[in-house]
């Protein structure tokens, strides 16, 4: 997909998120893996404490002759610094190919942004002498929270929409409880699901690609990282399209909420 500065980007992206200590330890593992089926889009952060890992994982690729540099899209969310790299690891690859940080938004080098909302995006592009306006804009977006106005926003000002937490995210046990929905156990996804002999899961990510969105799926399974690259065998019908459009319900799996005396929390706006 064309960014508005010119590059492109792969429409399927590999997360490599992890909240539990041996899944960082394994995140080399599932980059290689992910690399070796096909993904070119491999998204990380200097929070996720694993950036070391994961660009050991595409350096090794590299050096093995599976792809070049220029083959691997990266993005990173590295805080205050634009192109991070250090002693510690954080991250060891030269450049990156997208950085998400809402600190770069205080200049004009910034290229993508974060859980940014309509208004916060307005004050970016409204900015006196802005030269370069965000490429992108990386939110929580699934079935049960479809962003729909903000990705008609994001598109009327040719800003691409980047999904996380695509297939729910409900296994992050300490952002949800017994009550939360298990968003793949849906009954109206998985009938779609037997309907297009298809898991859960690939519906739920067509879905997204359907709609122009940048979609991250994330795993540590070999055989759920290598389903996930067939979401582009198949196509949606525009009914079923609707009628997974109908299952939103405004459901935050990260609702951030130690983040709310924060100036800038972005989530009591409406989108």
């Amino acid at each position: 997909m064309e960014l508005n500065d010119g590059h492109s980007i792969p429409v399927l992206g590999f997360g490599t998120y992890a909240t539990e200590e041996h899944l960082k330890k394994k995140s080399m593992e599932s980059t290689k893996i992910a690399i070796d089926i096909g993904f070119r889009h491999i998204d990380c952060s200097h929070l996720y404490q694993n950036e070391e890992e994961v660009g050991q994982a595409i350096l090794s690729k590299i050096e093995d002759g599976t792809v070049k540099r220029e083959d691997i899209f990266y993005t990173s969310k590295p805080g205050d610094e634009l192109l991070p790299k250090d002693e510690h690891g954080n991250l060891i690859l030269d450049t990156v190919d997208l950085c998400d940080t809402w600190e770069g938004c205080r200049t004009n080098q910034v290229l993508g942004v974060s859980n940014f909302n309509r208004r916060q995006l307005e004050m970016i592009l409204n900015k006196p002498g802005l030269k370069h306006k965000p490429v992108c804009n990386q939110v929580e977006c699934h079935l049960y929270l479809n962003q729909s106005k903000l990705l008609a926003y994001c598109k009327m000002n040719d800003i691409i929409l980047v999904a996380y937490g695509a297939l729910g995210t409900q296994r992050y046990k300490y952002c949800t409880n017994e009550d939360t929905p298990v968003l793949l156990d849906d009954p109206v996804l998985c009938a779609m699901a037997r309907k297009y002999k298809r898991t859960p899961a690939l519906i739920a990510l067509r879905y997204q690609l359907q709609r122009g969105i940048v979609t991250l799926a994330k795993s540590f399974n070999e055989e759920r990282i290598r389903e996930n690259m067939q979401v582009f065998d198949f196509q949606l019908a525009s009914d079923d399209m609707e009628i997974l459009d109908g299952l939103d319900r405004n459901l935050r799996y990260f609702p951030a909420n130690m983040f709310k005396a924060h100036p800038n929390f972005p989530f009591f706006d409406e989108y």
